[in-house]
């Protein structure tokens, strides 16, 4: 990588509720990767001369293009393995879905060419939906996981690779063994991403249990021990479907609640993630907020499987720290993007039996998609905005304008349409709401461009 200097709007979350726009924005990026400085109303000015930055590379955009934190920065939850079921759901609710469509997939990853097929698709698919750092569950196998975490690696995608485990209530075929090799085999691809990454520069390997039912007590009591040892992160389901949160309580009677069950197994902490989170109680997201938990909002997995309609406006208003995940392949497509406007739909859903503070608006999901996401996964110093000293997690956007002299399309499609005369305001709501990865132009992560549309070279 080189010194280089990026000219054109730079767009980014203030705060929850606020979008901060820089129409004429300069930003240089160190070799390191990391921002260096941040100019704003450029327009006419020369490029600065700073002590070594004389020969720096320069990127400019054209018009009706603007920089973004990396697309949406995290994706919370998502299983790789799932991927080509993605929209493959039918009737189902979660527990027979995981019998039906999933356990079946997950399983032939033993065939390590299917995996790698799979994996390379899924990988180079968040990619091109701008998805900078993605929290992946794998499958019960090692040689798979270890598989996923090199490619991530080898792509450039920042990610965090779980080993799934699971010693109950999955079918004989697809288990672990026993709690001792849940817990080797999660070692083993602990020691596995050591060896490729030493320092979790862009791969960090995550304790993940798939979720209480699954595992018994002793796999659970044995994986929050693995996790105070080495202070890795955890992932791992709660609350997502009425019928799971009543075997969680026939499975462990002596547990006050879903969330007691990982408090009591020593895997609630800061470092844990939780995905669903629909039908959490005011006790349990109490808890959740006092551990300093947190939670990844999966709003189209949760419509597709009819588990429920998660109150995001309470969780924040309590506390409590959301991202956005796709949940692939409950969720039916990688694009974070369609999360946003599925977070804010299902708000609107939540609104007309609760009143509009329910409602989440565009700014709202952008944040939960960029620096909610970023302190879901605990790197919130390193990514989620354009601050000096954080990585350059970029996208290149690009709006499609509408040619006055053009009768029909023009070549442009799938773009969003630019009418001229909208303002920022605007053109970010068209973007959210009728954008797809067609618009990502590029991506960057930690400074090294790692995904470009054909056709565009920096």
């Amino acid at each position: 990588m080189e010194k280089t200097i990026y000219i054109a709007p730079f767009i980014h979350c203030e705060s929850l509720t606020e979008l901060d726009v820089c129409p004429n924005g300069m930003i240089g990026v160190g070799a390191d990767g990391k921002i260096a400085f941040v100019r704003r109303d450029m327009k006419g000015r020369q490029l600065p001369v700073e002590e070594g930055w004389e020969e720096a590379k320069v990127v400019s955009v054209g018009e009706n293009c603007f920089f973004f934190p990396g697309f949406w920065v995290v994706d919370t939850h998502i299983h790789a393995s799932q991927y080509p079921n993605a929209g493959v759901f039918g009737k189902s609710t979660l527990l027979d879905w995981l019998n039906t469509y999933t356990f079946p997939l997950e399983s032939s990853f033993k065939d390590l060419d299917k995996a790698a097929r799979i994996y390379n698709r899924v990988v180079a698919r968040t990619l091109s939906h701008g998805t900078t750092t993605a929290c992946y569950y794998a499958t019960v196998h090692v040689p798979a996981t270890n598989l996923l975490a090199d490619i991530c690696h080898s792509r450039g995608q920042r990610a965090f690779v779980g080993r799934v485990c699971m010693d109950r209530l999955s079918p004989e075929w697809y288990r672990d063994e026993s709690t001792e090799s849940a817990v080797n085999d999660t070692k083993a691809s602990i020691d596995h991403i050591k060896q490729i990454d030493p320092e979790y520069e862009l791969i960090t390997p995550i304790i993940t249990p798939r979720f209480a039912p699954s595992c018994t007590d002793a796999t659970l009591t044995a994986l929050g021990k693995l996790h105070h040892e080495t202070d890795l992160p955890v992932q791992t389901h709660i609350s997502e479907n009425k019928s799971e949160c009543q075997l969680v309580k026939e499975l462990f009677p002596h547990s006050a609640s879903y969330t007691d069950v990982y408090d009591s197994t020593g895997l609630l902490t800061s470092k844990t993630i939780l995905a669903h989170a629909v039908h959490l109680s005011r006790d349990e997201r109490k808890l959740i907020r006092e551990r300093k938990a947190k939670i990844s909002h999966c709003p189209a997995s949760n419509t597709a499987l009819t588990s429920g309609t998660a109150k995001v406006r309470t969780m924040l208003n309590e506390g409590l720290t959301v991202g956005l995940g796709t949940d692939v392949s409950g969720g039916y497509t990688p694009s974070l993007l369609a999360q946003c406007r599925e977070a804010i739909f299902v708000s609107r859903h939540v609104a007309m039996d609760h009143g509009d503070d329910a409602k989440l608006s565009v700014e709202e999901a952008l944040y939960l998609a960029t620096r909610g996401g970023a302190e879901v996964v605990g790197l919130q110093d390193r990514i989620g905005g354009f601050e000096v000293g954080k990585d350059w997690d970029a996208q290149m956007v690009s709006l499609g304008p509408v040619v006055p002299e053009t009768v029909g399309l023009d070549g442009r499609e799938g773009l969003v349409e630019v009418f001229g005369g909208e303002g920022w305001e605007e053109k970010i709501a068209k973007w959210v709401y009728t954008g797809d990865d067609r618009n990502t132009v590029a991506v960057w992560v930690k400074g090294r461009l790692v995904h470009c549309r054909e056709g565009w070279r920096p």
